[in-house]
């Protein structure tokens, strides 16, 4: 097994270029796979669950090889994986290292779950509000209906 540079042994093996998506909670790493189409990628992904952390007990982990995310795709992350920190990866060292944040509005990536929403009838794209970032609850800019992150629909 490979090693730090302080001797503790790695879980999970080095990449030289890409992100490494860290301290997702062990029940999301499958719906972060998922809502970023990562099992579509021809890039290497690994991923992990339940590893140890110091700072959350039980942990998962995600790296993808020579993938940098762009704002609406780190928008999803917090919104499903909001302890997540995200670490750019440039020649095998950390180039930039930042916790995932909740915005205060969400633009095109999540849908109402309104049948009635004027953005499941037109050509309208969609608009959230964060109004709880603890629970995480949105509302819609158009219906104004409130969804709980348990009905989160994402495109």
């Amino acid at each position: 097994m490979k090693k730090d540079e302080t001797g503790k042994e790695l879980q999970v093996s080095a990449i030289e270029n890409g992100t490494v998506i860290d301290h997702i909670p062990c029940e999301s790493v499958f719906q972060v796979i998922k809502i970023l189409g990562l099992n579509e990628v021809e890039d290497q992904v690994l991923f992990g669950t339940n590893l140890e952390s110091q700072k959350m007990g039980k942990k998962g982990i995600i790296k993808v090889s020579n993938k940098f995310f762009e704002p609406d795709e780190i928008n999803k992350i917090a919104l499903v994986a909001p302890t997540a920190t995200l670490i750019v990866i440039r020649n095998f060292r950390v180039a930039d290292k930042k916790k995932v944040e909740i915005p205060d509005s969400i633009e095109k990536i999540v849908k109402c779950f309104n049948p009635n929403c004027i953005t499941n009838n037109e050509n309208v794209t969609t608009r959230f509000f964060v109004i709880d970032k603890q629970d995480l609850r949105l509302k819609c800019h158009y219906c104004e209906k409130i969804t709980a992150k348990d009905n989160i629909w994402f495109y």
